[in-house]
Formats: C-alpha cells, structure tokens, sequence
C-alpha cells in the first residue's frame, strides 16, 4: 500500500523590509493565511485580513468557552469522588444502573 504524501505548507515569513518591496504578495497571502514580519532577522509582527482576524477571535472564543466548560465538569467529578458518589468497575456501575432502574421504574 503506498504511503500516504504530507505536503507541508511553508508559513508565510517576510522580513520587515519585504513589506514596502513585496507589498502585493504579501497581501495577497494575508488573504488566505496570518503572514509573520520579521525584524533583525526575529519574529515582530503578524499580518492577516481581518476576516482571518475576526475568525481567529472566534475560534479562540469558543475554544475558550469549551475549556471552561471541561474545567467545570472535571471540578464537578472530583466533588461527587470526595462526597462518595462514585462506583469502581463494572459490576459495580452495573449494579448502581439496575438499582436506579428499579428505582424509577
């Protein structure tokens, strides 16, 4: 079977100068993707479209949305471990459903 081929996408990184030189490519590629501006050969500034921007915002707004999310459900099964509320195995969680079950008919 052949392997599969991974293109590896070269990031956009342009030198601080390459900005008065390149001006159209470079907005051209911040279009698509977050361009990175060196300075003295460093990482400086970065430049993207403002649809890239307001994307980036809203991912990051979500992703921070399900982080506290999964920080609440993680505090929520450590309390109900501390106060017993929990079973080992499962036999054990087996029998807690059948119990729950007859329970509640």
């Amino acid at each position: 079977m052949p392997e599969a081929v991974i293109k590896q996408h070269k990031p956009a990184i342009y030198s601080f100068a390459a900005l008065k030189s390149n001006q159209r490519e470079i907005k051209n590629r911040a279009l698509e993707e977050v361009v990175h501006v060196t300075e003295n050969g460093n990482a400086a500034f970065v430049f993207c479209s403002e649809e890239l921007f307001e994307q980036a915002k809203a991912e990051a707004a979500e992703e921070a949305v399900r982080n506290m999310e999964i920080a609440q459900i993680i505090r929520q099964g450590r309390k109900d471990i501390a106060e017993g509320r929990c079973v080992e195995g499962l036999d054990a969680a087996k029998e807690r459903m059948r119990r729950i079950w007859q329970k509640n008919g």
